[in-house]
């Protein structure tokens, strides 16, 4: 267990913020309410035991469905014998009608070049080339939020939300969204809402067999590359000089081992794969990151108090540590990707369960980070856990951006996206809600609110 108390608390006077989550059934669901929960809320699926225990097991159409807390386990699956561990049919459905093949959904050689052929556009180096474009979306979001907090309560997501697009945007192509955003934003939720949930078919049918949501899927999929296809067409490719953004990236990026550049197909789905793994998740991870600190004033102050102390210059994470504590903290408490399944494709054990090829193994985040055996004081917000001198979790107890060969490419770069990003609005403002309705996670695909809660924003200084 982590031992929180044995290092001093940043806020030793601070009663530690418990926020509210759906309380976990006391047993396993019957099989029609797991289905519907799981397109509804996807944490209500675990029984308080989950919470509690190792690894929990049971079946469900059939087929074993493992769920392992253990760090030793999520190790074995992650690290050790990931090639014993494929995506899950049901991931594959959600996910490929929009990120093709790219490097979420790939599996093995294909998978082993995409990794190779991106890694230098996320280096320290090319995350600093695109720092400015970051600032920049940045410093214009505020001031319309200057204006829109002179108006009354503000939807703080939703400006969170085209902030991270602008950003996207402007990393991915040097261009602000105004032209393409709208469009952009209304095709992802159109997705969220109507086909990015599972269903029942989902489980049952093989992949080979297309389901009516996967023909629906199909059409999307069209009208989706279509658009991606005129963006990139628009920005344009041919352009000469010293790269200024991701696109620039990835068309001089080369496979070391083949020398072999991303195709057309290829390259459209590795910026499907960014932009929307990068601004959604983003996005989420500022809006609960404020809807804590909201709850916490003395915590928001002293926040406020290293962002406008900054200096701007050395190293970003060592000039804001506390801010990137209540980022780490919030990624945390509220994981984006909330589960990882993943398929046996033969054999194994894990802390001492035998695990039969065809079962469905489970990693969640968001057990793992608020688990009773792993964490002190599990479901409380406490930034010090993270800042100089606290006990380090074990490895694979904490796991916001995945762990082993899969782990995120981008986590650098969201990380300095969120601690700009929220160093920047405290400076600026002191924020509030605006309703007593309590703010519960609600996720399907990520960890999304319940509901878009309202803000109050106060200038600073005012």
């Amino acid at each position: 267990m982590i031992e929180a108390e044995t290092s001093p608390r940043r806020f030793p006077d601070v009663t530690p913020l418990v926020p509210p989550v759906p309380a976990p059934p006391e047993h396993d669901l019957p099989l029609f309410r797991f289905i519907a929960t799981v397109g509804s809320n996807g944490i209500g699926i675990w029984p308080r035991e989950a919470y509690e225990t190792p690894v929990q097991r049971r079946r469900l159409f059939g087929r074993e469905r493992v769920t392992v807390s253990d760090p030793e386990a999520v190790r074995r699956v992650l690290v050790d014998n990931t090639e014993n561990y494929a995506r899950t049919a049901i991931s594959v459905r959600m996910l490929r009608p929009v990120l093709g093949d790219g490097l979420l959904i790939s599996e093995g050689a294909a998978w082993r070049h995409q990794r190779r052929t991106l890694a230098p556009a996320f280096t320290p180096r090319a995350v600093e080339l695109l720092a400015p474009h970051i600032l920049t979306a940045t410093e214009e979001a505020i001031c319309r939020l200057d204006t829109a907090a002179g108006q009354g309560d503000v939807d703080l997501f939703g400006a969170l939300q085209h902030l991270a697009l602008e950003i996207a945007g402007r990393t991915m192509f040097s261009v602000g969204m105004a032209r393409h955003g709208g469009k952009l934003r209304a095709l992802v939720e159109d997705y969220q809402q109507r086909l990015g949930r599972p269903h029942l078919l989902d489980f049952l049918l093989p992949l080979r067999w297309p389901s009516p949501h996967d023909v629906a899927r199909s059409r999307f999929r069209r009208t989706w590359t279509a658009f991606l296809d005129g963006v990139i067409a628009d920005r344009g490719s041919g352009r000469t000089g010293a790269a200024q953004d991701l696109l620039d990236l990835l068309g001089e990026a080369r496979d070391p081992e083949s020398g072999r550049a991303f195709g057309p197909d290829e390259l459209r789905d590795q910026v499907a794969t960014l932009i929307l793994a990068g601004h959604e998740t983003t996005a989420l991870t500022l809006l609960w990151a404020c809807t804590l600190l909201a709850q916490t004033p003395v915590i928001q102050e002293a926040v406020a108090a290293e962002a406008c102390a900054d200096t701007g210059s050395g190293d970003l994470m060592k000039r804001l540590p506390l801010t990137r504590a209540v980022l780490d903290e919030t990624l945390r408490l509220y994981p984006p990707a909330f589960i990882m399944a993943r398929l046996a494709r033969g054999p194994d054990r894990l802390v001492g369960h035998d695990i039969a090829a065809g079962t469905i193994v489970i990693i969640s985040p968001w057990l793992l980070h608020r688990h009773r055996t792993l964490w002190q004081m599990p479901d409380a917000f406490d930034p010090s856990r993270f800042l100089h001198g606290a006990p380090v979790p074990p490895r694979f107890a904490y796991l916001p951006f995945g762990a082993g060969p899969r782990v995120c490419i981008g986590a650098q770069f969201a990380l300095t996206e969120a601690v700009l990003a929220l160093s920047r609005l405290l400076a600026r403002f002191q924020i509030e809600l605006a309703s007593d309705r309590p703010v519960l996670p609600a996720p399907i695909v990520t960890t999304q609110p319940d509901h878009a809660p309202a803000f109050r924003l106060t200038p600073r200084g005012s």
